[in-house]
């Protein structure tokens, strides 16, 4: 992963000199952004392969900013906050945000993050290239079609917009049907994080994906609560 391009958007400068400084410490190319619109401008122009945002920007806030290159790019994008509301990070996600980080964090938390999503989009890739060969199959589930190759979900004949990581998580779980996982080990399987991360995280998106794919969100069919202990896909 050395010399991965990361976009940093903070509009504090001593922050920003920071993050800069230990994220090149740690071999990684730096790009840095002070508002919302140089944020767009950037990720645009240098196609970052990660995007650290924070919210409170400038110009466009990082939810805006969010908003916009999620259905542009697919890179990961952690979100910054110094907000303490769950209703902040439950926004960021719902945009397509892939994680955030609430201020102060520590460097070894973050440098870890960027690390696993990083390592994650690796092993995408990868699989991606080999299903060339293998030719994965699509999961039919009633009306829906997750297409492991092409990255797409269809429902009922129709596209779904799925951010790269509710992708991900529903495929993972389509792909292990029945099994159940805590939120600690789908963090570890579908994050790549190797270490307990918020688990908030995952029942966003497993939200998300239930106002996506089931006929009753309320009363899912298919992406099932286990009491207790996690989730579970059910055909």
């Amino acid at each position: 992963m050395t010399g991965n391009k990361i976009l940093v958007v903070e509009d504090d400068k001593t922050l920003l000199d920071v993050l800069k400084y230990n994220l090149i410490k740690e071999r990684y190319s730096v790009v840095t952004a002070v508002d919302g619109v140089q944020a767009l401008e950037f990720a645009r122009s240098e196609k970052p392969d990660l995007i650290l945002l924070d919210i409170m920007l400038p110009k466009l806030d990082g939810f805006e900013v969010c908003r916009i290159l999620r259905k542009e790019m697919t890179m990961p994008i952690l979100m910054l906050t110094a907000k303490v509301g769950e209703i902040d990070k439950v926004v960021g996600l719902e945009l397509g945000a892939d994680d955030y980080l609430t201020k102060p964090f520590s460097l070894k938390e973050l440098l870890a993050r960027i690390r696993a999503m990083l390592r994650r989009v690796e092993m995408v890739e990868q699989e991606m290239l080999s299903s060339n060969e293998t030719a994965p199959p699509t999961i039919r589930v009633g009306d829906l079609e997750i297409d492991l190759a092409r990255y797409q979900v269809s429902r009922g004949g129709s596209a779904l917009e799925l951010s790269p990581k509710e992708f991900e998580l529903l495929a993972f779980l389509a792909k292990n049907k029945r099994q159940v996982f805590s939120r600690d080990r789908l963090l570890e399987k579908v994050w790549g994080y190797d270490y307990a991360g918020d688990t908030r995280t995952v029942d966003v998106h497993i939200r998300w994906l239930r106002q996506r794919i089931e006929n009753d969100p309320a009363h899912p069919r298919h992406l099932l609560t286990v009491r207790g202990v996690g989730y579970k896909f059910e055909a």
